[in-house]
């Protein structure tokens, strides 16, 4: 015996002690006239039908009939009525108690719809939540048959996509080769949801073509629900295909407008020291120069030669950091030993202005000593350059709980609010500074990713026309690392 059977024989037994405890009741101890007993049965047949369903209350509208006639409509103890009127009252009790239990039962199924459909709208909710999250078209199929197996309930979900005959399984149920030919002709054939046993059909169509199929065992959905279900579905793997498409699109505009600048600013910055080279040259090849001059043409052409060197550095450096193929070595290191190192590798600096260094000889760091004097001295090198002669630039160091910021203060032209965002983009030069300004707008570029890779970030603060301060932090030594 099954527990629904039980359950029904429970309630069975119930229902005619419930009534058999009011006829007791009003027949023994409490004599009260006819009318309140009929309104205390109907009252009992309302509940019934409300709580457990109609066939309930039906059958023990027939039986309050009976036991109303008989125990309390003269003459008592038989099924004989002698008033004609208390036949009217017994039909008229027996005709309100069945409509009123069908009222009540149907007002108790509408009750159960709208649960399930509020429950099948918060799987749908949950489910548009849970596919939405994932922005890659990959990602998304993948994802489908666990998501909405769980959502649903379903013991195993299947997605079969056209494109390629792919299939994505979600459950321990597995799929053969002989059952792909057999999804295909259902993915082409079918206008609408199947179902099939225990298993779902759902198709996926992107307007009128079809695109695959959603298999779901064990679930117990509404046709409505497995075509919003097949449409959410669908809608997920537009949307992350769409946004691949735009960027992939964004990427080959940002690569063309990369490519663009690169070559405009190599190609400006490669242009300066050749020609100085050429000419150089090409003096020294016509044989009529002098010694002195022969020796400044020379010098000329090695200084160009230096700096045709760092541009090209530059340019690897940066192609290799993005691809992140190069290697840095963290160790201990002293601050202010690495900062002088790196202001005494910028002598052209310190020609042209006060570098005030304000570090403490104590302060310890784990970084790369190379790579950090590297962005020591473009930070250094931009700051004189966008400075006016004789003026000053600071350099200072703090601990600030387990990192070391490093600042350095100008007092040059400063950089206006709208490009502080786009300074460290690679290639960017100023608008209103960069004219006439020798640079190939990879320095900041490289120096962030060098702060990036020890595990920092770096800032900018300015306000145009009275200087820049650049801070980037680097862990300190009592951090791991």
């Amino acid at each position: 015996m099954n527990s629904r059977r039980i359950v029904a024989i429970i309630r069975w037994i119930l229902s005619f002690s419930s009534l058999a405890g009011i006829v007791l009741v009003y027949r023994i101890w409490v004599h009260t006239n006819p009318a309140t007993v009929a309104l205390t049965l109907l009252l009992l047949i309302l509940l019934l039908a409300a709580e457990w369903g109609l066939r309930y209350a039906v059958v023990l509208s027939l039986a309050a009939t009976a036991c109303y006639n008989f125990f309390f409509l003269p003459p008592l103890g038989t099924f004989t009525i002698a008033d004609p009127q208390n036949w009217l009252a017994l039909f008229a009790f027996l005709a309100t108690a069945i409509v009123a239990s069908r009222l009540s039962q149907r007002a108790r199924n509408q009750t159960e719809e709208a649960r399930s459909r509020q429950h099948e709208l918060e799987v749908l909710f949950h489910l548009s939540r849970e596919l939405l999250q994932t922005e890659t078209l990959s990602g998304v199929v993948s994802s489908i048959p666990s998501a909405v197996a769980a959502a649903i309930g379903a013991r195993a979900g299947l997605l079969y996509l056209l494109d390629g005959d792919r299939c994505y399984r979600a459950g321990a149920e597995n799929i053969s080769e002989i059952e792909v030919p057999h999804l295909r002709n259902l993915a082409e054939t079918l206008s609408g949801v199947h179902q099939d046993g225990e298993d779902i059909y759902v198709p996926l169509r992107t307007g009128i073509r079809p695109r695959g199929l959603l298999r779901l065992r064990g679930a117990v959905l509404s046709v409505n629900t497995s075509e919003a279900m097949g449409g959410l579905v669908c809608m997920s793997m537009d949307r992350a295909q769409a946004l691949e498409n735009v960027a992939r699109g964004e990427a080959a505009k940002e690569s063309e407008r990369l490519r663009t600048l690169m070559i405009d600013s190599i190609t400006h910055e490669l242009r300066t020291p050749l020609t100085s080279i050429k000419g150089a040259v090409t003096a020294l090849l016509s044989g009529n120069v002098e010694q002195e001059s022969s020796h400044e043409l020379l010098t000329i052409i090695d200084e160009e030669s230096d700096r045709l060197n760092r541009l090209v550095s530059e340019a690897v450096e940066m192609a290799q950091l993005d691809a992140q193929q190069i290697q840095m070595h963290f160790a201990p290191e002293n601050v202010l030993s690495v900062i002088e190192e790196a202001v005494k590798a910028c002598s052209w600096v310190e020609e042209q202005h006060t570098v005030i260094i304000n570090v403490p000889s104590t302060l310890q760091m784990k970084a790369d000593a190379g790579f950090f004097k590297k962005v020591i001295s473009n930070l250094l090198e931009n700051a004189a350059k966008y400075s006016g002669p004789d003026t000053p630039i600071t350099i200072s160091a703090e601990l600030r709980t387990d990192s070391v910021v490093v600042s350095i203060a100008d007092r040059g032209i400063g950089i206006d609010q709208s490009e502080q965002a786009l300074i460290f983009e690679r290639f960017y030069r100023s608008r209103s500074h960069g004219e006439g300004m020798p640079g190939t707008g990879m320095g900041l570029p490289i120096s962030r990713s060098i702060v990036e890779a020890h595990g920092g970030h770096m800032d900018i603060t300015s306000q145009p026309g009275q200087g820049s301060v650049f801070s980037f932090t680097v862990p300190a030594i009592a951090s791991s690392f």
